[in-house]
């Protein structure tokens, strides 16, 4: 798309920002405590459009997400804190300096955020990343680039130090185990391979079904948070993103339960109605037809 075009459009999204902002009592009222939620909302819609394959939803979510951006931009300018043109830059600047396996030390784009950074308030900043250079690593794929992202962000000025410094407390879970397990893989801590992951993961589900027999409460929350966090590495060993499998997973088993209901009315009962057998045999027969070919290969003979 020509550049042009793109700016027109970002431009009439800023000015119907502007203008809902000061004509709607609803946007009137808001400030980012009550904004965020519904960023968080629509980040998670986001994620389901991505995940569906559906393009048109995709790009309807992806508007709504730019919505919010522009929103919040829009708040900080009102108190004279930023604004969307120094949001934009700033993402930039970011960009640049955490990627130095494509924007080499002397390139014009670094040169000048190491510049920007020497003349705004993170002078201390652009000397960290400069001192940086030497601890990363050669990237040879995707795992050095986060490894390196990591490190680069932990010199960035106003940032709280540490292997897990700025890992939000609130994050979902799921995310917050992926979070935690790749930072300290960051910091050189990461001595088992996927293999290892999922027989680590193996030991403690068969810890939690020994306290869970034993009666110990206790000791079965505690386990479960543990086999939670060993399946958590997994997927991190695995690439796999736990947090948009466990929705994935949870999805086809709703859509299953569904389908199960549908095929019990059709024979004229009340899923409702039916025992514990009955509803897992209509639940069975929907398994059986999503097999290869399942709904017209005969059943199997008792």
């Amino acid at each position: 798309m020509p550049r042009d075009e793109i700016t027109a459009a970002l431009g009439a999204l800023d000015d119907i920002t502007r203008r809902l902002r000061l004509e709607c009592p609803w946007d009137r009222e808001q400030d980012e405590r009550t904004i965020v939620p519904h960023t968080l909302e629509e980040a998670y819609e986001l994620a389901d459009a991505a995940s569906s394959g559906d393009d048109a939803k995709m790009r309807d979510e992806l508007g709504d997400v730019l919505f919010q951006v522009h929103f919040l931009s829009l708040l900080l300018e009102e108190r004279g804190a930023g604004d969307l043109a120094a949001v934009a830059a700033g993402c930039r600047r970011k960009l640049i300096r955490r990627h130095p396996h494509v924007f080499a030390p002397d390139s014009p784009e670094m040169l000048e955020v190491l510049e920007a950074d020497r003349a705004g308030r993170a002078e201390q900043e652009s000397r960290l990343t400069e001192q940086a250079g030497a601890q990363l690593r050669d990237v040879a794929g995707a795992d050095d680039v986060l490894a390196n992202w990591d490190a680069i962000k932990q010199t960035e000025a106003g940032r709280e130090g540490g292997i897990f410094g700025e890992v939000p407390d609130n994050l979902p879970s799921l995310l917050f185990a992926r979070k935690v397990q790749r930072r300290a893989a960051s910091s050189g801590f990461d001595p088992i391979d996927v293999d290892a992951a999922l027989e680590a993961a193996h030991a403690e589900l068969d810890r939690l079904a020994e306290t869970i027999r034993a009666g110990a409460r206790a000791a079965t929350f505690q386990a479960l948070g543990d086999a939670l966090f060993a399946v958590t590495n997994v997927a991190r060993k695995a690439k796999a993103d736990p947090e948009i499998a466990l929705r994935s997973a949870s999805v086809r088993f709703r859509d299953r339960v569904l389908r199960a209901e549908v095929l019990a009315e059709s024979e004229g009962r009340a899923w409702a109605d039916l025992d514990d057998d009955d509803r897992l045999g209509y639940y069975a027969q929907v398994l059986f037809a999503e097999r290869p070919g399942g709904a017209d290969e005969p059943p199997v003979a008792d």
